[in-house]
């Protein structure tokens, strides 16, 4: 058996922390919590209420609106958007392009088409098959000249085949392209 020392221990002291509990006033009962969250379903006033609607819609609208025609990546569809899209609209919108006038061409050949002149409506659409295949032979060498710039500045193997968009692109009036045009003529993409 061990020996028991024959002074006593004192006994140590604790410190006393106070901690305070509770959030500083009463649990709510359930029928006050409900009472809280309680909204009614359908406003007092209903055509208010659908005009607000309709005015926080169009604003949503008008919103995705300007931020589309402003080339916001926020607001561009899926076809748009990406930095190469971007550098492709940039470049296409820096040149000048044959196919903006395809349209206005077509509207001439069909008021040719009214004259009673077989002659002149023959010349007319020669010359629109002419036309047309000079919008085909500038849309291919854009096409190829902006897949040679695009492999120089991402990488040949991060190339997206953009040959189309460009050249849907490119076949639109300047002042109805979607998003609009942020370059001037001349000012091509680096």
């Amino acid at each position: 058996m061990a020996k028991k020392s024959s002074t006593p221990e004192a006994p140590v002291e604790t410190p006393v922390v106070e901690t305070t509990s509770g959030k500083g006033h009463a649990t709510p009962t359930r029928k006050e919590r409900e009472a809280a969250n309680l909204r009614p379903l359908v406003p007092s006033d209903r055509k208010d209420a659908s005009k607000d609607a309709r005015r926080r819609q169009q604003e949503l609208r008008d919103k995705a609106r300007i931020g589309m025609a402003n080339g916001d990546e926020k607001y561009l569809p899926a076809r748009d958007r990406g930095v190469q899209k971007r550098y492709v609209r940039d470049y296409v919108d820096a040149r000048f392009t044959v196919g903006e006038f395809l349209i206005p061409a077509m509207f001439v050949v069909i008021i040719v088409t009214l004259v009673p002149n077989a002659l002149v409506q023959q010349y007319v659409m020669l010359a629109l098959y002419a036309f047309v295949l000079i919008v085909i032979a500038d849309c291919l060498f854009m096409g190829f000249r902006l897949t040679k710039k695009m492999r120089e500045k991402f990488g040949a193997d991060k190339v997206e085949k953009v040959r189309w968009y460009a050249t849907m692109r490119a076949l639109q009036f300047r002042r109805l392209r979607l998003p609009k045009p942020q370059v001037k003529r001349g000012e091509f993409p680096k």
